[in-house]
This record gives structure tokens, C-alpha cells and sequence, in this order.
């Protein structure tokens, strides 16, 4: 495997995202763009990587009682065809590095934005809406499935604003609907790969964010200063999106 710095990179970013109840799918894209690998090998592995960093965290919710399953379903229910129908629609090279990029600078802005929560604060004034909370989970799993991202990135920012849950039910909830678009993405892409898929490169960086992943997710579990993470994070990806578009939209060719 040639630029062996790659596997620090996803070790890293594995680290940080786990530590905020995220995949990292995003982060392994901008990163793979960089070094120009192949689009559709891109999109698999950021969404392999995403299960091994957010499966652990997902199980110890569950384990936690921290997942409401009545308030995540209609999350999830139409969140998982549509990622599913978001990874087979066939997009140019050119036109996925763009939605990718704009998806990016979305992602930093949510990231960015500041709520005032606590983990004491049980979201009373929150009133459930099913049409909703179907649209919304249906939204970001069909572009998280275009993108080859669990969707995560944008979930749990909007779900804060909304006063949906707790921040820890809220993490809970975008690790787990990570999870299953994730699984629905690959499922999606694996229909139609067009393309030689370097299996043994994907097992190397798979092995890095587990290492990552497992230290990050208990990081978090200790007294983290998960705002700070959160704008670091968004600092990154905002410029990760800078560089996508620049290197891809028309006018800057």
C-alpha cells in the first residue's frame, strides 16, 4: 500500500468522531480525494469504516437503554431504503465530488452551530411529528447513500436544534442510524461496482479506525469538552469541502 500516512489520518479522524458518537464517513472522503483513489472504492470504504467505528458504541447505547426506539423508528424506517436508493443512482465523477463537497460545508455549518443542552435537559417542549421525523430520516439517508456517508453528520446537529432528546439519546440515535445506512449504502453499491475495488487497501485502513475508534468511544465517555471536538471537526471538514469543490467545480478548472 503506497502513502502508509493515510492510515494516522484515518486512525486520527476515527478518534475524534468516535469520541462525539460519529462514523467519520465524511472525513475518510475528503481524505481519499486528496490522494485521488477511485470514487466508487472511495464511497466503500468510507462506509465500511463507518460501521467498524460506530458498531461498538452502538451496541454499549443499546446496552445503556439509551436508544428510544419508539422516538428513533420513523428515523430510521424510510432512512434505510433510501439510502439504499441513494448509493445506485449512478453519478459522473464530477457531479459526486461536487454533491460531496456541498454536503461537506453543510456538515461544518450544522457542526458549528451552538446549542445550549445539558444532559439534564429531557427536551419536555419537544413534540413528536411522524410525517416529520420520516421526511427528515428519509432525506438524509437518500443523500448520506449518494455520498457514501452514514449520515450521522447531519442528523445529530439538526436533532440538538430541534431539542429532540437528551445529547446522549441524541448521540445514541445518529450512531445507530449511522450504522444502518451505512449497511443499506454498502448494499446499494455493491449492486452495481463498475470497478476495480483494491480490497486489501480497504482492509489496512479498516484496521486503523477500529484502533481509532476504540479509543476515541472511551475517551468520550470521559469528561470531554465535546463542543470544542464538534468545531474542530467542523473546521476540518469545512475545509475539506473548500478543496473538493475547488478541485472539481467547473469554473475553478
Amino acid at each position: 500500500m503506497q502513502h502508509w500516512e493515510i492510515l494516522f489520518f484515518f486512525l486520527a479522524i476515527a478518534f475524534v468522531y468516535a469520541s462525539v458518537g460519529f462514523g467519520g464517513g465524511s472525513s475518510y472522503l475528503a481524505i481519499l480525494t486528496l490522494y485521488a483513489f477511485p470514487f466508487q472504492e472511495m464511497k466503500l470504504t468510507a462506509l465500511v469504516c463507518n460501521i467498524i467505528v460506530v458498531t461498538g458504541g452502538t451496541l454499549i447505547f443499546i446496552r445503556n437503554k439509551q436508544v428510544n426506539w419508539k422516538k428513533v423508528l420513523p428515523l430510521v424506517i424510510v432512512s434505510v431504503p433510501m439510502a439504499y436508493a441513494g448509493a445506485i443512482v449512478r453519478l459522473s465523477q464530477d457531479t459526486f465530488f461536487v454533491i460531496l463537497g456541498c454536503s461537506l460545508l453543510l456538515a461544518a455549518i450544522l457542526l458549528w452551530i451552538k446549542t445550549k443542552r445539558s444532559e439534564n435537559d429531557i427536551a419536555i417542549n419537544y413534540k413528536s411529528n411522524f410525517l416529520k421525523e420520516l421526511l427528515l430520516g428519509g432525506a438524509i439517508g437518500f443523500l448520506s447513500g449518494m455520498v457514501g456517508i452514514g449520515g450521522g453528520i447531519f442528523l445529530s446537529p439538526i436533532l440538538n436544534l430541534m431539542r429532540w432528546d437528551t445529547p446522549k439519546k441524541i448521540a445514541a440515535t445518529a450512531s445507530l442510524f449511522i450504522l444502518v445506512n451505512s449497511i443499506s449504502g454498502i448494499a446499494g453499491q455493491v449492486s452495481h461496482i463498475t470497478e476495480y475495488i483494491n480490497f486489501t487497501r480497504i482492509a489496512f485502513l479498516c484496521g486503523a479506525v477500529l484502533v481509532g475508534g476504540q479509543i476515541g468511544s472511551r475517551v468520550g465517555n470521559l469528561k470531554f469538552d465535546h463542543l470544542a471536538v464538534r468545531r474542530v471537526t467542523a473546521a476540518l471538514v469545512f475545509a475539506a469541502g473548500i478543496e473538493v469543490l475547488v478541485k472539481h467545480l467547473p469554473w475553478f478548472k
